[in-house]
């Protein structure tokens, strides 16, 4: 079945059929036959569309950060802008050199942070 009117003329058999073959497991067991009609129908479109109906299964992922030496990074935390270096091994924060930026924002925070989070370098 890989269009619309083969959908609405199958029986329920073959729509149970196509369901298990696109969803890798039985419909739900009082699923009504309409609704597995629309499923389904649905899927065939998405697929003449050229979109892939499963691409919101997995979210999407971004590719990691990667700080340069030199980088600056600046957060404001109660009114004060703190700075931040990048060096070749670690971080400067107030002249002092840190080995992670959640070091830095525990340092800044006074509670344990998530460097990345603090610094909105991670989503």
């Amino acid at each position: 079945m890989n269009t619309v009117a083969q959908i609405t003329q199958a029986d329920r058999e073959l729509l149970i059929q196509r369901w298990e073959s696109l969803f890798e497991r039985e419909p739900p067991p009082q699923i009504h036959t309409a609704l597995m009609r629309r499923v389904l129908a649905w899927n065939v479109q998405m697929k003449q569309a050229g979109l892939d109906p499963f691409a919101g299964r997995q979210p999407a992922s971004r590719p990691p950060v990667t700080l340069r030496p030199g980088t600056r990074l600046l957060r404001e935390w109660q009114g004060t802008t703190h700075e931040v270096r990048v060096l070749d091994s670690g971080f400067d924060y107030a002249g002092q050199t840190y080995k992670s930026l959640s070091a830095i924002a525990r340092a800044i925070t006074g509670t344990p942070w998530s460097g990345p989070l603090f610094f909105g370098i991670k989503r």
